[in-house]
């Protein structure tokens, strides 16, 4: 081969390695908000249970007023 196309492989190889490498970064980002992702739905699947038990119950706690009023 000639050294221009010695060049050209070589200059390409180096393209191909660095976007492998950005390709493997941008995978662990990925993954990395994956997992956040579920753990803020897991948040907010309590925080919905949570306000729906808020919702059910009587204004000002869970005793009936005294016979009083």
């Amino acid at each position: 081969m000639s050294d221009d196309t010695n060049i050209r492989l070589q200059v390409l190889e180096e393209k191909f390695a660095h976007q492998e490498r950005l390709v493997d970064a941008l995978n662990e980002v990925i993954i990395e908000q994956q997992l956040q992702l579920r753990t803020i739905e897991e948040q907010f699947s309590r925080f919905r249970a949570l306000l729906e038990a808020m919702h059910d119950r009587p204004p000002g706690g869970q005793d009936p007023p005294p016979p009083h009023y």
